[in-house]
Formats: structure tokens, sequence, C-alpha cells
């Protein structure tokens, strides 16, 4: 098993996404990537802790390879956002890898450097060493899945995982 946290906005949108890719164990959302120890999410809402909302995803590799998570990632969010996605801004919600090894770090850059002229404008994804990863409070976990009715399920959330599933339809259970 391998585990890679990622980073793409709001994490019940990437948590969506990536949940039911087969060979994906378990998507726990989380707080990468600053400086306060144990953050709430009021406080990482606060932009003060330097922390992204991510997920820390568990797979098994000789199931679905890291390049096809990557892949899926970068479809369910939009990279090239500096510190937000849509009408979600600030550092919390910049577009980011955190990397547990050279090749997760490697595999991340080649997966950026092939969608490069897909996007209209520069890839801004920060490609970063996992230093620390908090799990979220538990009513951030599954939560669309256990609020489909909620509007910005609806309105946001619905639409990446729709669009992604869509794509990327032949690597979902």
């Amino acid at each position: 098993m391998e585990s890679i946290v990622l980073g793409g906005g709001c994490f019940w949108c990437v948590e969506g996404a990536i949940k039911g890719l087969r060979g994906v164990t378990n998507v726990i959302p989380g707080y990468s990537g600053g400086h306060v120890e144990n953050p709430t999410y009021e406080q990482v809402c606060g932009k003060g802790t330097g922390h992204a909302e991510v997920v820390k995803v568990t797979f098994d590799p000789s199931s679905i390879d890291r390049i096809a998570i990557l892949e899926v990632f970068f479809t369910c969010h939009d990279p090239t956002q500096l510190n937000r996605q849509g009408n979600d801004i600030g550092p919390q919600y910049r577009s980011a890898v955190f990397y547990s090894n050279e090749g997760q770090r490697e595999d991340t850059i080649q997966v950026i450097e092939t969608l490069a002229d897909a996007f209209d404008e520069d890839i801004v994804t920060e490609v970063s060493p996992l230093e620390n990863f908090y799990n979220a409070e538990s009513y951030h976990h599954d939560y669309f899945e256990n609020n489909p009715s909620n509007p910005y399920c609806m309105m946001v959330v619905a639409p990446k995982i729709a669009k992604t599933r869509a794509k990327h339809a032949h690597l979902y259970e």
C-alpha cells in the first residue's frame, strides 16, 4: 500500500472524485503544508496556519498506478488557479501535491508536464515534500456522500465529480 496527499481546493470535492477508484482503499480529508499542529477547520479557514485542505489517498499500486491517481486529481480541480478554486479563495484551497518519496515527486512533475498543454494558463500546483498531515474533523469525512442535498455539494461538488468520473470511468469500480 502507498499513500499520497493531494490538495485541490475543497477537500469534499477531491475526496468525492477519488473515492471509488479501483485500488483506492482509503481517502481521508485533512490538513497539510502548514506550521500549526493539529489545526481546526476554523483555524485553517482563517488563513493563518499555512495548511491546505487535502486528502490522504491510500492505494494499492498493483491495482492502480500513481499516474492514474494524479490524472484523476488534475481533472477534478483547476490546477491553474493560485490559492483558490472558483469562489473558494485563500491559500487553504491551493492546488498541491505533498509527496512522501522521490517517485511520487517525479510522477507528479511528469503528469504536470504532460498536461501543461491541456490548460490555457500555467499549472501552479505546489509540489512539496510531506511534512505533516492532520485528520480533518469527522464531519468532513464522506461529506459529499452524506450531504448530497447540501447546496454547495449540488452546485460545486457534484459537477466536478461527474466530470471526473465521466472522463476516467474505466478507473472506477
